[in-house]
């Protein structure tokens, strides 16, 4: 198992393994897939220097992908990233999530991070209990701030100072 950088090559596999995670309406507020193309801006945007995008892989397959983004946009905002993780459905329970978000955790310094931020669903509790045992805590809830399939969903914010 490695955790690299991503590269141009790996978008493709990126964006299917986030699209996989659409139908089951408990990751992603997007209610259908993207497509590669619609994601390219916000590949461009990653850096190994800023607002990394991780990839994780065994046997050399990409199952699994870690970024951090710019919290809210704002320069004062510039030392407080916001974690997005995502596993492929074959590796989900092999502690893949546990290995990116450590990778998260321990190049935060050196990317001039001092806090993470989870958006998470109240209905995720693997996420939940994931970012939990991490030393994350809730930092925020927005009850019913989304809708899926006709039912209102709440979001926990869970942060971490590092």
């Amino acid at each position: 198992m490695i955790i690299r950088h991503a590269t141009e090559a790996d978008l493709p596999k990126v964006v299917a393994i986030y699209n996989a995670a659409v139908p089951g309406r408990m990751a992603t507020a997007d209610l259908e897939p993207v497509s590669v193309e619609s994601r390219r801006t916000w590949f461009s945007t990653r850096s190994s220097s800023k607002n990394p995008l991780w990839v994780i892989e065994v046997e050399g397959v990409v199952a699994g992908w870690l970024s951090l983004q710019s919290f809210y946009g704002r320069p004062a905002y510039h030392a407080t990233a916001e974690v997005s993780i995502y596993i492929a459905t074959k590796y989900h329970r092999h502690g893949l999530g546990k290995q990116l978000l450590s990778q998260a955790i321990n190049q935060s310094p050196s990317l001039g991070i001092k806090n993470l931020l989870g958006f998470i669903f109240a209905h995720n509790h693997p996420s939940l209990q994931l970012f939990e045992k991490f030393g994350f805590q809730n930092w925020g809830y927005l009850p019913k701030v989304a809708e899926l399939d006709g039912v209102e969903r709440d979001l926990v914010i869970l942060g971490r100072r590092i």
